[in-house]
């Protein structure tokens, strides 16, 4: 990960995201690292639209619980022509018990570039 002081999001989830062991639902981390992989790919390659096409090795280590401060750290791993890969890792600072710092999940995302009219599109490869 090249920078874990600088997530792409980072939120306190609330009890309306909560399952009904009261953790936070799968689906609503997911959204979050979907976003998240999303925000890098639009940062690193500056071009207006990427679809989901694959969320992989999506890996729940642990629970998130309510109150948690949730970091989504995110890096690119390989940029394709008109694909891009993006790792997302998923941290939890337990604020209410000891703000101990805890990975908590971890995925790789693909997205596709498409244009205005939803067909891929190259991918603008950005300068090293």
């Amino acid at each position: 990960m090249s920078s874990y002081t600088d997530p792409a999001i980072r939120i306190t989830l609330l009890p309306r995201d909560t399952n009904s062991a009261g953790t936070i639902f799968g689906g609503v981390i997911l959204s979050y690292i979907d976003m998240a992989g999303a925000i890098e790919a639009h940062r690193r390659t500056r071009m207006d639209r990427f679809v989901t096409v694959a969320m992989r090795e999506v890996i729940f280590h642990k629970p998130v619980f309510v109150g948690d401060l949730v970091s989504f750290y995110a890096e690119i791993l390989s940029i394709g022509n008109t694909s891009i890969t993006v790792r997302v890792i998923v941290e939890a600072e337990r604020v209410a018990a000891s703000s101990e710092r805890v990975r908590v999940t971890e995925a790789e995302v693909v997205y596709v570039a498409v244009d205005e009219h939803r067909r891929k599109t190259a991918i603008n490869k950005p300068a090293v």
